[in-house]
């Protein structure tokens, strides 16, 4: 008797949506299907990608690309996301989400954040953004195949991928000042807090670039970290509160030399 598909799927637990969010907010590039609009056949490329604040993929394309006049056509897609590493790529965690694009047009109340959070994750993109035929898309996750490696296949919904909180918009507006601060005022505890919460045994450029509900990204150069608060954050005053306590835990730990913390589940870039 043949086995059904979900025979082979696990129960989707806290730990398989904990490495989905992660694989979503690590991510730096993603590999993007549409459908063409003149074949109607599959069309896939390589895209930038960022996170909006709940979660959901953002990219910024060309309107001479072919996959921008797909979207434009149809907006179901799906993106692949999941960097390999050394060996095999097969072994390497990855997750695949079907989406619905929607354009964020310039006069979009939206734009200035989502364009604020690309261009954060996405330095080398500020040569280009504001090019007329350049275009914003969030990309809303309407379910997903996660992969975790042999034998760990789960079916992940929306909800499982994107953060439901009262507090999304109130720490969207207050994360680029938190940011900016961190990092021009406090650069050696981003960095302390890259090494303990993220596992890094070297000394590098980290820089923060972006903070929501649910933790915070950091990068230095290819290298991308996730690192989750213990609790969601509940205010903007949260932002400060808790890095703080971070930072101090952080510091302690390293002058003792202990072992680096675990909030991370995965790093972006080798």
């Amino acid at each position: 008797m043949e086995k059904s598909s979900k025979d082979v799927l696990r129960e989707t637990d806290a730990e398989a949506i904990r490495l989905a969010r992660t694989l979503l907010r690590t991510a730096r590039f993603g590999a993007m299907g549409v459908l063409d609009p003149a074949s109607g056949a599959p069309y896939v490329s390589r895209v930038a990608v960022a996170t909006d604040h709940d979660g959901a993929p953002i990219i910024l394309v060309s309107a001479l690309s072919g996959h921008t006049a797909g979207l434009l056509a149809d907006p179901r897609c799906s993106l692949l996301l999941g960097e390999p590493g050394k060996g095999d790529p097969l072994a390497y965690p990855r997750i695949s989400i079907a989406c619905r694009a929607e354009r964020i047009a310039s006069e979009d109340p939206r734009h200035v954040r989502i364009e604020g959070r690309f261009l954060s994750r996405n330095s080398k993109a500020k040569l280009y953004s504001g090019f007329a035929d350049f275009s914003f898309f969030r990309l809303e996750p309407l379910a997903a195949s996660l992969n975790g490696g042999f034998g760990k296949a789960y079916a992940l919904t929306a909800d499982d991928l994107l953060l439901q909180s009262p507090s999304l918009e109130a720490i969207a507006a207050a994360e680029q000042s938190a940011v900016e601060h961190m990092n021009s005022d406090h650069a050696d505890a981003v960095n302390r807090l890259a090494r303990h919460y993220g596992n890094q045994k070297e000394d590098l450029p980290w820089v923060m670039t972006g903070i929501d509900v649910e933790g915070f990204d950091l990068v230095a150069g290819e290298r991308v970290l996730r690192v989750f608060f213990d609790e969601p954050l509940s205010q903007p005053a949260d932002m400060h509160k808790v890095l703080v306590k971070m930072s101090v835990v952080a510091r302690r730990a390293l002058e003792m030399g202990e072992d680096a913390g675990t909030k991370t589940t995965i790093s972006s870039g080798h």
